[in-house]
Parts: structure tokens; C-alpha cells; sequence
């Protein structure tokens, strides 16, 4: 495939190459704790799940405060914020925007706002479908809005009918009865904190506890849990509310869950490798994958590599699986992510250079597996391929923990429209030739879904395999949003 058969725009694109998730949320409630601190350590664990803006909200039974901006997670928080913060209850959230105005402070969380004689913060990662329709029947009713995400529609779908309720329990589960899509949400009150996700579980959000019985935490991934010393108990289930005051935790089914669809992409890239999800270690998944790809990809090689981070875990299973060894041939800057600080041209040519760094004596003359997690436009793929040509490899064969993702995503990533990925256009012997590798293999959808340990009816699989669970507006499918997803 000739690079004249292939749109300018994906070799000229600055986008992110692999799908983004779209936020991570955090709550505790902890009476006696420095629950504001709790929460920065738990953001800073969620980090990976969203770089462009934190917040933090604590609350002491009677008054709310909320800190955020712009920025990673230590740019926006210092000692005199968190001193500050002071309370037994904390909602934090790290975002990732999956369309424009990113670099707009409104659009941070977590989202205040008042209702009736409460304040309440609210934390959310996922995409709301019809969020159009929904801001169109709100303002209808004369609600009004000052930001441009879904997050704002969820806070006044909540606010609306808490005041038919006069229970904020009742508005949250009349609200998540009007919500289509995916959402995963810890919000609080100035006394008490809830946690609810849609009937789905296409986001994933742990239950835990801190030791002695201290408090309680929710957070996107059982990382976070970690970080704060707090026992993992269990996942919210999808389509369950729950809230915990004066201590004590309650549950109830708020609305019926349905055919559960927890994004397989979770396994392949979002989660952190130290995390578990459906009680499989994320790191095992991705050393199985690896492996697997041995068995159905194998080639002659010297040497296997994975692309930090992601690559790395598949890249282990390979080299075991095959008996090829196994090494570090990049090296990652783990200081550069998404900068507000623009490189300048000279250094932007340098391009995949200012993330990964090849150690040309452990490459010059050998013939690589590279284990990845995915391809979706080609671009960094294709620098990757030639950084390593450049440092001396011998030859370079692609193998990849994932199918070729040909569908978009509607509940949260940012995939662009289908003529966008570049394997829904092209087959895998085009996409080799344009990246520039020895050779390119995908892992199967069915070798996917059996490192996870579960049955592939308990995924969402849409960007694989197009079947999407939860049914997407035609206008929404064209990419005619009329608002940007929040979280």
C-alpha cells in the first residue's frame, strides 16, 4: 500500500494513537481521616485514566469545598489545597475529554452545584448517549447550563428530580432511569456519599474498605484502592445506588441491570496492569495474551519487546510462551504526557522521540518481536517501526494484544469515525507495509475474551466487533453531537 492511498491525516495527526479513556473517579468517606489527602493519592493512582484536569471536593457535614484546574493531579493540588480541604467525605476526579474544549475550566470536576438546601459534588467517567435530548427537555424547563458536557446533564437530571422527591436517593434513581450510555459516578452531599453505574457496568468502579473499618472507598479501579490501604469488597453492580452516611453503607437496585458490558478495552489498555477486574489480575490477562499471540503468531526472531507500558506484560507471555528472550529495548519518559507546555517544531518533529527512546545496543542487529496493545490511525505505529529501523534492528515483526479496532466507540473513548481506523479501511498486510514492519498479527477476539476468564457475553466488544449493547442515535453514530462528553 502506497502511502498516496492513505488520508494525509493520518500520518500528519497529532491525536493520541491509542483510544483514551475518559476520566477516573474517587470517593471516601472516612471519619477521623485526612480524606482530602486520601483522594490525591487516590487521583494520582487513576492518573493513566485522565491528564488534562483534577478536582478534588470534601465536605464536613455541613459545608462543601471544591479545588481544581487544568493539569495533571501534582500540578493542581499543593499542601496549603489539601490543608484546606478539611472534612470526612472526598470526591475526586482525574478527566480525559473525548471531543473539544478540553482546556476549559468549567468543564473540570468534580461538578457543583446546589440542591434545595443541599450542595452536591459529582465525579463521572463514561458518555451519556443522549445527552442532547436530555439538555433539550431540562432547558425546556428552564434549567440552565454553564458547561458543554454530559457530566452537567447527569448533576440537573439530579437536581430535577430530587426536588419532586425531596430525597436526593429518589432524584439519583429517577435520573439513572432517563440515562442511556455509560456512567460510572461518585457524587456526595455535604453529609453523605453515593456511587451508582448504569445497568451495563461498561465503566468499571470497586467498592473497598480501610482498615479497621474506618471508612468507606469507591474508585474506577482497585489501584486507587490500593494506594490508600483500603480492602477491595466488590464491584458496584451495574445498575446499583449506593450511599454511605453516618457510617453506614446501603445498597439497592435502582434500576434493573441488563446485559452486562464491561469494555473489554479495559483488559487490553485502560486498566493499570496492577489492577483486577471480574477477579482477574489485568497483568495475567495481558502476559496470556502474549502468550497466545506465540502460539498463533509466531516468527524467527532474536528478541521480544513490549511498548511500555502496556506492551510490556504481552511481551513477557510472548517470550515464554516462544522461548525467544525477552528485553527492554525502550526506554519511556514517563515525564511527558499531555503537557500544557507545546514542544517547539523542531522538537515536535522528533515526534514518538519525546516519549520512547530506543537502546540502540540492545536493538542494533536483531531481529524484534515488538508486542503492542493496539493500532488505531497508524501514526505512532509507523514512527515506531522506523525508530527502531534507525537504532539498527534487523527486522521488526508487530504483534498486537487486540484485534483491529474497525468500529468507533459512543460510551466514553475517543476512536474517531470508522473511516478514521486505519484497519476498518485497510487489511492487515496493507497496514504492515505503511507502518513499515517485517511482519503485522492481531490477537483474536475469541483468544481476547479467554485471557479475561469470563464469556464474551459479558463484554461490550463494539469497537471490535460493532455490536453495541446499549442502542446508539443515529445522530450520535454520524458524529453529530451537539455536546462533548464530560468525563
Amino acid at each position: 500500500m502506497s502511502e498516496k492511498h492513505v488520508p494525509s491525516d493520518w500520518i500528519l495527526s497529532d491525536r493520541p494513537e491509542r483510544p483514551e479513556e475518559a476520566c477516573g473517579v474517587f470517593g471516601v468517606y472516612a471519619t477521623g481521616e485526612d480524606v482530602a489527602r486520601l483522594a490525591y493519592f487516590g487521583l494520582h493512582a487513576l492518573q493513566h485514566r485522565g491528564q488534562e484536569s483534577a478536582g478534588i471536593a470534601v465536605a464536613d457535614g455541613h459545608t462543601l469545598m471544591v479545588v481544581k484546574n487544568l493539569g495533571l493531579v501534582p500540578q493542581v493540588f499543593t499542601e496549603s489545597d489539601l490543608d484546606s480541604l478539611q472534612g470526612f467525605l472526598a470526591v475526586g476526579h482525574t478527566r480525559y475529554s473525548t471531543t473539544g474544549a478540553s482546556k476549559k475550566w468549567e468543564n473540570a470536576q468534580p461538578m457543583i452545584s446546589s440542591i434545595g438546601p443541599n450542595t452536591i459534588a459529582l465525579a463521572h467517567n463514561g458518555n451519556l448517549v443522549n445527552t442532547a435530548s436530555l439538555r433539550d427537555e431540562l432547558s425546556a424547563l428552564g434549567t440552565r447550563f454553564r458547561s458543554t458536557t454530559d457530566s452537567e446533564v447527569i448533576v440537573r437530571l439530579v437536581d430535577h428530580f430530587t426536588q419532586q422527591h425531596h430525597s436526593i436517593r429518589g432524584g439519583i434513581r429517577d435520573a439513572m432511569r432517563m440515562m442511556r450510555g455509560a456512567y460510572s459516578v461518585v457524587m456526595m452531599s455535604e453529609e453523605a456519599l453515593y456511587a451508582f453505574r448504569d445497568p451495563y457496568g461498561v465503566r468499571p468502579l470497586s467498592l473497598g474498605r480501610l482498615p479497621d473499618e474506618r471508612g468507606w472507598v469507591v474508585a474506577s479501579e482497585t489501584c486507587a484502592l490500593d494506594i490508600v490501604g483500603a480492602e477491595y469488597v466488590r464491584d458496584i453492580a451495574p445498575g446499583e445506588l449506593v450511599r454511605v452516611k453516618d457510617g453506614v453503607l446501603d445498597s439497592e437496585q435502582a434500576v434493573s441491570p441488563a446485559k452486562p458490558g464491561l469494555c473489554i478495552f479495559e483488559f487490553v489498555y485502560f486498566a493499570r496492569p496492577d489492577s483486577v477486574l471480574y477477579g482477574r489480575s489485568l497483568y495475567e490477562a495481558r502476559r496470556l495474551q502474549g502468550a497466545s499471540l506465540a502460539t498463533t503468531a509466531p516468527v524467527e526472531a532474536d528478541l521480544v519487546i513490549g511498548v511500555p507500558d502496556s506492551g510490556v506484560p504481552g511481551a513477557v507471555g510472548y517470550a515464554q510462551a516462544s522461548g525467544i528472550p525477552f528485553g527492554e529495548g525502550l526506554v519511556k519518559n514517563r515525564y511527558v504526557g499531555r503537557t500544557f507546555i507545546s514542544p517547539t517544531q523542531s522538537l515536535r518533529q522528533q515526534g514518538i522521540r519525546l516519549k520512547l527512546n530506543p537502546l540502540k545496543h540492545i536493538i542494533e542487529g536483531q531481529r524484534l518481536v515488538v508486542v503492542d496493545d493496539s493500532i488505531v490511525r497508524g501514526n505512532t505505529s509507523r514512527k515506531l517501526v522506523q525508530l527502531l529501523r534507525e537504532a539498527g534492528a534487523a527486522e521488526v515483526h508487530m504483534r498486537l494484544t487486540s484485534p483491529p479496532v474497525v468500529w468507533p466507540c459512543f460510551y466514553g473513548i475517543d476512536t474517531d469515525t470508522q473511516d478514521q481506523l486505519i484497519a476498518a479501511n485497510h487489511s492487515v498486510e496493507e497496514i504492515a507495509e505503511f507502518i513499515g514492519a517485517d511482519s503485522l498479527a492481531y490477537l483474536s477476539l475469541d483468544e481476547l475474551v479467554a485471557s479475561t476468564g469470563r464469556p464474551a457475553d459479558e463484554f461490550c466488544r463494539a469497537c471490535f466487533d460493532g455490536e453495541y449493547p446499549i442502542e446508539v442515535p443515529e445522530s450520535v453514530r454520524r458524529g453529530k453531537l451537539a455536546l462533548e462528553p464530560g468525563a
